[in-house]
């Protein structure tokens, strides 16, 4: 598969370049059949610092093999891609699984409505430029409950295509729990990626810690 690299940490991915990769493959990363993946799936929700959630958020879901293993441990949960096939797939997949709603969007120009206990970024962060990747953290903080998880998982090698490496993306966060904006509760390095676990720190979320809001069946989108 051939795709036009970005090369530049200041310009994110497009919707297109994922037209291009799926238009191509259905399963670009072998999701499906990958021992990796299924590996690093085990350890992802293993390392879960609950067993159950009330409000969960996957960014970046696409053909749903993840949401599918994450979807009994949460009463609710939001699965957002930007891609429309990749979602139609998860859809289906997902289908015995009513409290998911699939949702087309790209983060951080648009963001779903309501307050999470539960934000999954899995291989999707390196996705981003330096500068989309800040304002979605900046949005997740916002987004997690108090006490709330937020749990990355990401390749660790660099990849020509893309703005950032998963070490970069991880460090960013690392970085904000250094600030006292999030507490660094779990870290796994592996051979070809790494998993880091946060919890919301109680003080940065004090301003949203009074909202009941919870993302409806629509997850409407936030005001930009």
């Amino acid at each position: 598969m051939t795709i036009e690299p970005t090369k530049s940490a200041d310009v994110s991915l497009t919707a297109d370049y994922f037209e291009r990769v799926y238009a191509n493959d259905p399963d670009p990363w072998r999701f499906e059949t990958s021992a990796y993946e299924h590996a690093k799936y085990a350890r992802t929700l293993a390392a879960l610092p609950r067993t159950s959630y009330a409000c969960g958020l996957e960014i970046g879901c696409s053909i749903g093999v993840l949401t599918e293993q994450l979807a009994p441990r949460c009463a609710n949960l939001v699965a957002l891609d930007v891609n429309a096939s990749a979602l139609e797939r998860a859809r289906r997949r997902c289908a015995r699984f009513p409290q998911i709603d699939f949702v087309q969007m790209r983060l951080p120009d648009e963001r779903p409505a309501g307050l999470f206990d539960l934000i999954l970024v899995s291989e999707v962060g390196y996705y981003w430029s330096r500068a989309d990747l800040t304002r979605a953290g900046v949005w997740m903080l916002q987004a997690l409950r108090p006490v709330g998880s937020l749990v990355l998982v990401h390749w660790t090698d660099p990849v020509p295509d893309y703005p950032l490496t998963g070490d970069q993306v991880h460090e960013h966060f690392i970085g904000l729990a250094e600030g006292g904006a999030l507490r660094h509760r779990h870290g796994e390095t592996h051979p070809r990626y790494r998993l880091d676990v946060f919890e919301a720190s109680t003080a940065a979320t004090a301003a949203t810690a009074g909202s009941t809001a919870r993302p409806g069946r629509s997850a409407r989108l936030a005001a930009s």
